[in-house]
């Protein structure tokens, strides 16, 4: 029988059913140091005649390429393998790789560390997100802890709690933090982002964000999901909107702000579908407004009460900004930002050049359209008139 590679997920120091006889005829075992130290107790391994050889390797998600060389040459040679991992080597883990190289594999998964940590609080998991911060853009990672309520982070060099906690100044958010994962020294710990920020977190650790510590999400038929919502009762245009969440392009991971928001058409849809969003507006009744609209739809969004451009400073960097306003300062203040798409509604003419200029010269390639809709009346009792029209005059920028 060919050799295969026996992938065994270790949860807390424990190792998983059947675990044992597969440590016990393997001739190669790797693994990282903590997992190593937990075997040599149950199998044969380090030091002794006819002990397995070691190859150990950091407590990563990935495995290094020295290590998928020699199991690979292992499985060549006919000679059965180990490799250590934490939690489910199918989920964020070493599966991938080994199965990328064409390897035969086994595997024997242990409890990964997000479901060990919601355990820790006597959680419910399936509302929660789970997103990798190691070997990825990090916003990423902070944008979906901005939001989603509830957010499994699986942390790594320079993207660890304290990181995401700086990340996450001026959200309300609960850091429910576990470190030193499987190590002697492992704590839990249940802190503000305030508190995560100024202290030194212990490697391993993976992160639970929550936007209320004693709330679950409502059960469902998807892990982590929220519905979209319609839009006739925000206050926009349906065809304008729907060109505006096609232009920004919100999603899971990206950050959109909706600048003079009003009711928060914009802003809610492009949460619902995933993306962090703020909303600036400075108009007390159409904050109320906004404010309202978005807890019915259950849009998780960051209101800021302000003017701009002056709201705008200092705030994350934004993957896409609507603009209900054409004031080329205000334009002006966005491109600064650096989003990558910048949509202004224009209603007034005369701001057409400025605005496009002030797109233009920030490096965007611009663009725009004139959209007029009429709704069809008394359809549901078999007549068909159609009411006046209403335009809105959409400009965008693409950054090339």
């Amino acid at each position: 029988m060919a050799a295969t590679v026996t992938l065994i997920g270790l949860a807390g120091g424990q190792l998983p059913c059947g675990a044992a006889p597969a440590l016990a005829s393997a001739r190669l075992v790797v693994g990282f140091a903590a997992a190593l130290n937990t075997v040599r107790a149950t199998a044969r391994v380090g030091g002794g005649p006819g002990a397995p050889r070691t190859i150990e390797v950091p407590r990563a998600p990935g495995l290094p390429d020295t290590a998928l060389d020699a199991l690979a040459a292992a499985v060549a040679a006919g000679e059965p393998a180990v490799v250590l991992v934490p939690g489910d080597p199918g989920y964020f883990g070493a599966l991938g790789a080994l199965r990328d190289r064409g390897l035969p594999t086994e595997c024997l998964p242990g409890v990964t560390d997000v479901q060990r940590v919601a355990a820790l609080i006597q959680r419910p998991w399936d509302d929660v997100c789970v997103v990798s911060a190691r070997g990825v853009d990090f916003r990423k990672a902070a944008n979906l802890c901005r939001a989603r309520p509830a957010v499994g982070v699986l942390t790594g060099p320079d993207a660890g709690p304290a990181e995401l906690a700086t990340a996450l100044a001026g959200w309300r958010r609960t850091l429910v933090v576990l470190e030193d994962v499987g190590g002697p020294a492992e704590e839990l710990s249940i802190v503000d982002p305030t508190e995560a920020a100024g202290r030194a977190w212990r490697f391993p650790n993976v992160v639970l964000c929550l936007s209320y510590l004693d709330r679950v999400g409502t059960p469902g038929w998807l892990a982590g999901w929220a519905p979209s919502v319609r839009q006739e009762d925000l206050g926009a245009a349906p065809e304008a909107c729907a060109l505006a969440q096609a232009l920004l392009a919100p999603r899971p991971g990206s950050l959109v702000w909706d600048v003079v928001a009003g009711a928060g058409g914009i802003a809610i849809e492009a949460a619902r579908r995933g993306a962090a969003v703020i909303a600036v507006e400075h108009d007390s009744g159409r904050l109320v407004r906004l404010r309202a609209n978005a807890q019915r739809h259950g849009a998780d969004i960051r209101l800021i009460d302000g003017s701009v451009p002056e709201a705008l400073y200092g705030l994350p960097r934004p993957d896409g900004v609507y603009l209900g306003t054409a004031r080329a300062d205000v334009v002006e203040t966005c491109v600064a930002a650096g989003a990558d798409r910048i949509v202004v509604e224009v209603q007034d003419l005369g701001s057409i050049g400025p605005a496009r200029d002030a797109l233009a010269d920030g490096g965007y390639a611009v663009d725009g359209r004139l959209l007029s809709s009429a709704p069809l009346l008394g359809l549901a009792s078999g007549g068909a008139a159609v009411e006046t029209a209403t335009s809105t005059l959409l400009l965008w920028g693409t950054r090339r």
